[in-house]
């Protein structure tokens, strides 16, 4: 059998969970299906900044893949967070297509795949596993900061949670969040390298990318959940 992994607090989280520095199984699929309703919500403001540079179909795809991210989720009880992250990543793999599709997939599916199985994460962990999921689409994409990719803005994000001193989830969303943004802003100033924004050359300055838009919505997203879970009093 796999290995429940220690959670580093006194607290019995049994009862559910209800901490505001470590969330649960069932926190975490709340937080991932939020995250998805709202990403589908963006399928025109999205697909808008991509037709600057792209195809123009960047939000259809994310709308798409967050789709089925929605119904998997729901259909599923998840039985770790390991789960979770399987769920939403195999979802966007098989639904976005194209190379967003399997970029977007390892983001999810490179965090919690361990054998060790996790029923409550908390900062630490978190940044951990958002590090290794950065190291995989990096790797996958070929792609670093600069590059004018998702990366851009899903580097400075990572940074933020692993800079975060404390161990409280909506505070650190809050940073994450605010570095993708500044993150999206920098692909502004950058000529694309990677994908088909490339064939632009310098055209393609002054455009932001419309994938590090995304991944700043994500953690966008996950903050308004997590600022509205603290002041429900919920965790």
């Amino acid at each position: 059998l796999p290995m429940l992994h220690t959670i580093k607090s006194s607290r019995d989280f049994a009862d559910g969970g209800n901490s505001m520095d470590c969330l649960n199984t069932q926190q975490m699929k709340e937080m991932v299906l939020y995250v998805a309703q709202h990403m589908i919500e963006n399928r025109d403001f999205l697909s808008e900044i991509d037709r600057k540079i792209g195809d123009g179909d960047h939000g259809i795809g994310i709308s798409n893949g967050f789709e089925a991210v929605c119904k998997n989720l729901r259909q599923s009880r998840p039985a770790s967070i390991n789960d979770v992250f399987r769920i939403a990543g195999m979802s966007l793999l098989n639904s976005m297509g194209g190379a967003s599709g399997v970029i977007f997939g390892v983001m999810f599916l490179s965090a919690y795949k361990q054998k060790e199985v996790i029923l409550c994460t908390d900062v630490e962990t978190f940044g951990r596993e958002m590090g290794n999921s950065l190291d995989a689409v990096k790797l996958k994409g070929k792609a670093n900061l600069g590059d004018k990719t998702m990366v851009d803005a899903f580097e400075p994000a990572v940074e933020a949670i692993r800079g975060c001193t404390g161990n409280d989830f909506a505070i650190t969303l809050k940073e994450a969040a605010d570095a993708a943004y500044e993150g999206v802003q920098n692909t502004k100033k950058y000529a694309a390298s990677v994908g088909r924004a490339k064939f632009l050359n310098q055209r393609s300055v002054g455009f932001q990318d419309a994938g590090a838009t995304s991944v700043w919505l994500i953690f966008k997203y996950m903050h308004e959940w997590a600022e509205g879970r603290m002041h429900d009093h919920a965790f």
